[in-house]
């Protein structure tokens, strides 16, 4: 009896030793190479305890946490602890277009013996082994929101939990039931474990305890279309996050990933070798404008093809670089080859037989994607992909065109839409369309010149990292400074805080440059001059001239 009663109590020390008290860091994770040691496993033999521990990083309204023995219960996360165990807020958000705020539930025990029969007679829990990822995702069937609104901000909170994000974990995903939505197959590959359906699990939690070895939760602003001060991809560069994804995606989905340049975009190329290069079709292209670009690409290929045909040395000197270009849709990038296997899946097979040697959709998108030196594309789903290209490539963004609306003013104005995913991507280049002429229509001699002046850059060697700042157009750079000088409008617009109105940071920059939507002139009651969602407009003018970005049609003739 007495030594059942030494155990007990060396047992309760050893917990106090290595409790894991709540912490909070700056965004920049601080790796603590004895913390994953203490940390341990849930299986007897590093750290019998099971006791729920918690870590949080990250400031409050963006913070993620790593639970070690986080249990479930009834559609509930628990922690079950000691009485005067104290742990900071635990409050992260899951959910990345909302401000819901989970924390779990929490239930004391007087004692860790007490804690320890409740868990191993009483609860007996189904264990959950590993790291497991949490996230709410609303979304499905969008392939670029899937992608970064999604699983990259889930990922980026787990990089923040070092090395977990290299190794693989089970996602459990608040999502739809889709049955047809290959979204699914990537999130399944890309994990490395698979997906735990969080309907599922609640469904079947109903009387029965689970527990989780670790989870990880609170992927709060990291997603693309949560603006942040400095107009990145949150994440992207100082975590590193674009390019972690980008490499976990490649070697989860089975493809070769592309060339490593760590200096500049000319590392590992033969000299005058000839640059590849695709535009991405757009629905936002009218047929005028698809008509020039198809122009401008004739132009780049015939100047290469007489080239090539005057068999000229790699010590020739070229008035132009080396480019072949085409135009891309989304259909070609499939493999319509895929092989099939003679045996059957058999009534244990969790998966068919062949899922792992054959390429999926996504794959086949990726093997083109590594190819790419320049990309070329307009606002949208495709702007997407642009994470996934190789060191030193170059993006061309041709932009879009608001379309003119009685209930704005009737003006027409550039839109880029999603450049912060080139701004967060530091191992790219960003080209843009002139703002103030893209209004006008795309014209073949611009796009040669912003074809050319991409393959000049990659010759040249242009330096890896890249200033974000050089990677923003006109009005990415003028959000920055607005943001800068504007504290009010900064915090209404990147905080997402509760109880803001949803469209005052779900919108887009040149919305506000613009005066559209909530952000339109208004005239109140008051006789003063004022908007849904309120910012300085004097100084909204002032670096509107500054940057030189005409507002209205007027201004264009």
């Amino acid at each position: 009896m007495l030594i059942i009663v030494y155990n007990i109590q060396n047992q309760r020390v050893f917990s106090n030793l290595w409790r894991i008290d709540f912490e909070v860091v700056n965004d920049k994770y601080v790796l603590d190479k004895n913390y994953y040691d203490r940390m341990g496993s849930f299986f007897p033999g590093r750290n019998d305890s099971l006791e729920t521990t918690v870590r949080c990083i990250g400031p409050l309204r963006n913070q993620s946490c790593l639970y070690k023995n986080l249990y479930y219960i009834n559609g509930t996360f628990m922690i079950l602890t000691l009485k005067g165990t104290v742990f900071g807020n635990l409050s992260v958000r899951t959910d990345t277009f909302g401000t819901k705020i989970i924390v779990p539930r929490r239930q004391d025990f007087d004692s860790y013996a007490e804690l320890e029969h409740f868990v191993r007679y009483s609860a007996d829990p189904v264990v959950l082994p590993g790291v497991t990822l949490y996230f709410t995702y609303a979304w499905l069937g969008n392939i670029g929101h899937t992608l970064f609104d999604g699983l990259y901000p889930a990922y980026v909170a787990l990089i923040r939990f070092p090395p977990r994000h290299l190794q693989p974990f089970r996602l459990l995903s608040e999502i739809d039931h889709c049955p047809t939505c290959g979204d699914e197959d990537i999130l399944n590959r890309f994990s490395g474990v698979g997906i735990l359906k969080y309907y599922i699990l609640a469904d079947m939690s109903n009387g029965t305890w689970f527990v989780f070895d670790e989870l990880v939760m609170g992927s709060g602003l990291f997603c693309q279309r949560c603006t942040q001060p400095n107009f990145q991809l949150p994440g992207g560069v100082e975590l590193d996050g674009s390019r972690l994804f980008r490499d976990r995606m490649y070697t989860q989905l089975g493809v070769f990933p592309p060339v490593k340049r760590f200096i500049h975009s000319a590392e590992h190329r033969q000299p005058n070798s000839v640059l590849r290069g695709y535009v991405l079709a757009n629905k936002r292209f009218s047929s005028t404008e698809i008509n020039e670009i198809q122009d401008a690409l004739n132009e780049i290929n015939n100047y290469t093809l007489n080239i090539l045909k005057q068999n000229r040395t790699n010590l020739t000197k070229f008035k132009w670089p080396l480019i072949n270009i085409s135009y891309l849709y989304y259909g070609h990038m499939l493999d319509h080859s895929k092989k099939s296997s003679r045996f059957n899946q058999t009534q244990i097979d969790s998966r068919v037989p062949t899922y792992e040697l054959q390429p999926s959709s996504f794959a086949s998108q990726l093997k083109w994607m590594r190819t790419m030196d320049i990309h070329v594309v307009g606002p949208g789903t495709g702007q997407m992909y642009q994470t996934f290209l190789p060191d030193g490539s170059v993006i061309i963004n041709l932009g879009g065109l608001q379309a003119k609306d009685s209930l704005y003013g009737n003006i027409t104005y550039t839109t880029y839409l999603e450049q912060y995913m080139t701004s967060g991507a530091p191992y790219l280049k960003g080209l843009f369309y002139p703002i103030n002429e893209r209004p006008k229509g795309i014209k073949k001699d611009e796009v040669v010149k912003l074809i050319r002046q991409a393959g000049k850059l990659i010759i040249d060697g242009f330096s890896i990292p890249v200033n974000p700042n050089e990677n923003l157009a006109a009005d990415g750079l003028l959000f920055i400074e607005m943001c800068e000088k504007d504290k009010e409008f900064c915090e209404l617009v990147t905080a997402r805080a509760p109880n803001t109105n949803f469209d005052c940071y779900h919108f887009w920059v040149d919305e506000v440059i613009h005066e559209r939507r909530m952000w339109q002139r208004r005239n109140g009651t008051d006789g003063n001059t004022n908007a849904q969602c309120r910012f300085n407009r004097t100084l909204m003018y002032e670096l509107r001239k500054k940057y030189g970005i005409y507002h209205n049609d007027s201004q264009l003739n």
